[in-house]
């Protein structure tokens, strides 16, 4: 059972369920986004989706033989390689998963920072672990030039020739990927579905393998699912998508183009799925809704304005965390908008999938923006190679000082709305300057976040900005963010101000091709959205700072506390930070400020849709009313449609012997 309460019924609801959204979406019915042919093709292409949870491509049976296998063979870690959707879902899982997880401890790889290899390395055994690498298209760059960093650290500990007794794949049919396993001899090969989308994965062989190996029971987890897909196509005002899209869009029509989620500790990964799902999903054309995860629920003890709230209570064996985090929700400002959600298990994720990726997927049919494409992720990605082809852009200057302190060489890079700068210090200002009421500000690190210092000097930066200019503010891990709020950050409503850090690698590890380092990939990676953000007229700035230790992220972080935030808000003495009435400043920047959205057009059109279509939808609610409407979805009812029996045409993943794996274990 999903369980769910909004405030109240939304108007858009009403037009799904008129339009028949639910069912013809569950149906693969590209025209619903006939609103463009390029939206209607691809549509028709990635749909896959919608049935994965009563149809699965591939049979559990032989994921659950092949998980069962490795652990009778004494395998103790799983390390997966790969980026974005082909990795975002198994972390959520797993990591949701970790305090009642098995045997096997399972980790993923997903950042260009060595000092993230070095720690995983610290943390297997080489021996008796199997490496997944998971990408769709076989051929993006960060698992693949990790892949080769990680096969060179195992040199260290296992005999070149039996490594690949280690590897495992997972690929669309006919990637580079999927050829480079068969030739070398991979474990196994486990094939993709290529009508599925890497964000809307979560239920196929990428997001039910790492399941499966940690011991989660992905027959049970399949059948919940397909309980919530019999819930979620409906075309009932009692489906819990239809009253989730309908609550991120009305909210959006009036001007809410964000919502922060608040959540404890253990859910905060699911949020970050979400965070995927959401931004890249509909983060273009001018348009978007930017998914915030928020720490700190006194940053909305005011209503902003700007935002609603998606609250998720998880399960917590603490009484006193419970309550302390239940104590926090009580602080948010009650005319901000709500929806809250309960999950508990790991099961319960599987649910929860299903209702956000139908929710979206209408969402992308009220907001007349394709769901299913992410044009803006390619252009990034080919900034990157021309970069590590042709070499580095000089910065526009260099300084030694980051405040008082003399740190060695930082390098800065303005995007191309502001001048020239003297210093870090006058060059932040700048940055900080631009900040207008209604935007929102990312702080996009290619740093990494674990050791002494690092995370919590980001954070600070995150928080004051947050509380000092009363905006949402995001910190986003790079290359991650690439594939996820990226998207947004470049093709939705110029209204984001981003500040893009990395740093030179005190231990850097080379690489044999491809770049020459990682740490040269994550500068390239740094530099490439820099120019991509940039060339659409973003308010943008590159720091590449001489090292990546907490020491000097934190005096980058007492700077903007003490100074450049300090200046930024006495500049607007009198006059708000973002005042929508500075026309000049607005022309300059080509920030739309938030009074006067870029879509408010295609909202009235679509507002007098909902409300021509309001009265002929039969509903006992009344949707006028301002009291709360507690809404029980309840996902249940007639058998769940289980996994079908594999078919011949079913193409295998190459088998794994017990011998093999206890061989290898035994190495």
């Amino acid at each position: 059972m999903i369980s769910v309460e909004m405030e109240k019924l939304y108007p858009s609801g009403k037009l799904l369920v008129k339009e028949h959204i639910a069912s013809r979406i569950h149906a693969q019915d590209a025209t619903v986004y006939n609103f463009s042919p390029e939206a209607q093709a691809i549509a028709q292409e990635y749909m896959g989706w919608t049935t994965l949870a009563s149809n699965p491509p591939y049979p559990l049976e032989r994921i659950m033989a092949f998980a069962q296998e490795a652990r009778r063979s004494n395998v103790t870690d799983v390390v997966l390689i790969g980026q974005g959707g082909s990795t975002q879902a198994s972390m959520t899982i797993t990591k949701y998963n970790k305090p009642n997880s098995g045997s096997i401890r399972f980790r993923t790889l997903d950042s260009d920072s060595p000092v993230r290899l070095r720690e995983v390395m610290g943390s297997i055994k080489p021996a008796s672990t199997l490496v997944i690498i998971s990408s769709k298209s076989g051929g993006t760059i960060e698992p693949r030039l990790m892949l080769q960093a990680f096969r060179e650290a195992l040199k260290e500990f296992l005999p070149e020739e039996d490594i690949v007794r280690h590897l495992v794949a997972i690929t669309d049919p006919g990637s580079e990927l999927e050829a480079q396993a068969q030739r070398e001899g991979w474990l196994a090969i486990f094939p993709g579905e290529p009508s599925v989308g890497g964000r809307y994965s979560a239920l196929s062989i990428f997001g039910l393998l790492p399941a499966a190996l940690v011991g989660i029971d992905i027959a049970e987890l399949m059948e919940r699912a397909a309980q919530a897909e019999r819930a979620c196509s409906e075309d009932s005002i009692d489906n819990p998508a239809i009253g989730l899209a309908s609550f991120l869009f009305d909210n959006y029509l009036a001007n809410r183009n964000k919502f922060s989620l608040l959540t404890q500790k253990r859910g905060r990964v699911l949020g970050l799925w979400i965070e995927q799902l959401v931004a890249e999903s509909l983060g273009k054309e001018g348009k978007g809704i930017l998914p915030n995860i928020e720490v700190d629920s006194l940053l909305l003890s005011r209503d902003p304005g700007d935002r609603c709230v998606v609250m998720y209570k998880t399960k917590n064996d603490s009484w006193d965390e419970t309550c302390n985090f239940e104590m926090s929700l009580s602080y948010v400002d009650p005319n901000i908008p709500r929806s809250i959600f309960r999950i508990d298990t790991v099961q319960d994720l599987a649910e929860h999938f299903v209702m956000w990726e139908y929710a979206i997927a209408m969402c992308g049919y009220l907001m007349k923006i394709c769901p299913f494409d992410q044009p803006d992720v390619a252009s990034a990605k080919a900034e990157v190679l021309e970069i590590l082809h042709k070499g580095a852009p000089a910065p526009d200057l260099v300084d030694s000082y980051i405040g008082p302190w003399n740190m060695g060489e930082v390098e800065v890079r303005m995007g191309s709305t502001f001048q020239q700068q003297t210093s870090v210090i006058e060059a932040l200002k700048a940055l900080f300057g631009s900040i207008q009421q209604g935007d929102f500000f990312a702080l996009n690190a290619f740093l990494p976040f674990t050791g002494e210092g690092r995370r919590e000097a980001l954070e600070s930066i995150r928080f004051f900005v947050a509380q000092t200019f009363d905006i949402a503010s995001c910190l986003e891990v790079g290359p991650r963010y690439l594939h996820s709020t990226g998207q947004l950050q470049k093709g939705g409503q110029n209204n984001g101000v981003f500040l893009i850090l990395s740093a030179d690698e005190l231990k850097d590890i080379p690489l044999k091709e491809g770049a020459p380092s990682l740490g040269e990939l994550a500068k390239a990676q740094a530099m490439g959205d820099l120019v991509t953000l940039s060339a659409r007229g973003r308010r943008v700035m590159h720091l590449h700072l001489p090292d990546n230790s907490g020491v000097t992220l934190g005096a980058l972080a007492k700077v903007i506390q003490q100074n450049v935030v300090k200046h930024a808000t006495d500049a607007a003495t009198g006059v708000a930070v973002g005042a929508a009435t500075d026309t000049a400043h607005d022309a300059a920047s080509g920030v739309v400020p938030v009074s006067a959205p870029a879509h408010n057009a295609e909202s009235a059109v679509v507002a007098d849709m909902v409300r021509d279509n309001v009265c002929d939808v039969t509903c006992s609610a009344d949707v006028s009313s301002p009291a709360p409407v507690p809404v029980q979805a309840v996902v249940s009812e007639p058998a769940p449609v289980l996994a079908q029996e594999a078919t011949t045409n079913v193409p295998a993943a190459i088998p794994v012997s017990a011998s093999a794996l206890e061989h290898e274990a035994k190495n």
